[in-house]
């Protein structure tokens, strides 16, 4: 893979990203922040994410961008206590009780004036029924900087390229599961929902080996009149936020 850094442009481009479920695992910790890793074992991940209008192929500055993701054995802050081998009953939010208030693994940034925000997390691992992914939801808010604006653009998942995902799971970090992880062609929602539109590039920050950790990438376009159907404004109101 090549090696690239966290300040090389992203490739313009004017199409509609296609949304993705929430995921039962979504809340609204309020977190502004561009390390969201809060010392969670893994391998590093920095992601440069870049929003642009797909109707007018204009950047989209101050839009709250959240991001979530499981950690290196497939738990998710608030729900530590679910054991990830196990196939969740449920995709929609609230469905699976919360069992902490931890908040790893999560955060949001405004994106600057030419729609760029950037985050310092780690690798995702995974669980049961799925590929690698990380959460993403875009909130329009008009330059005020609200934390508590609920109008939701844009909702969808990241994907990892499957030739960086089977170096990193070899890692101690993530082996020894009881159960395999999913390519991304195996994964239901990659397949259905244009996850091959929604996979990140991803290049190792050092020359010879993935240990130094992974910088990924990706354009994002959003319709920012757009009220997405996969994060509502009565999902604010759930436990899971």
């Amino acid at each position: 893979m090549d090696v690239i850094t966290p300040d090389a442009p992203a490739t313009p481009v004017c199409l509609l990203s296609p949304e993705q479920i929430a995921g039962p695992y979504f809340r609204n910790p309020n977190l502004i922040r561009r390390n969201i890793s809060e010392g969670v074992d893994g391998v590093p991940l920095v992601l440069r994410l870049a929003l642009v209008d797909a109707m007018t192929c204009e950047p989209v500055p101050d839009a709250l961008v959240d991001i979530w993701h499981c950690n290196a054995r497939g738990a998710y802050s608030g729900w530590s206590k679910i054991n990830p081998d196990i196939e969740a009953e449920s995709g929609d939010i609230g469905a699976v009780p919360r069992t902490d208030d931890d908040t790893w693994l999560r955060g949001a940034q405004f994106s600057d004036q030419a729609g760029i925000v950037r985050f310092t997390t780690i690798y995702p691992g995974y669980y049961a029924g799925r590929a690698l992914h990380i959460h993403v939801a875009v909130r329009i808010t008009a330059g005020n900087n609200h934390l508590e604006e609920r109008h939701v653009a844009w909702v969808g998942q990241l994907y990892l390229p499957d030739v960086a995902s089977r170096s990193v799971l070899n890692g101690r970090q993530y082996s020894g599961r009881a159960v395999p992880a999913l390519s991304n062609e195996q994964d239901f929602f990659y397949t259905s929902m244009g996850g091959e539109g929604s996979t990140l590039s991803v290049h190792t920050l050092g020359r010879d080996s993935n240990e130094d950790g992974f910088f990924g990438h990706m354009t994002i376009g959003i319709d920012t009149f757009a009220v997405s159907t996969q994060i509502r404004p009565e999902d604010f109101d759930k436990y899971t936020v």
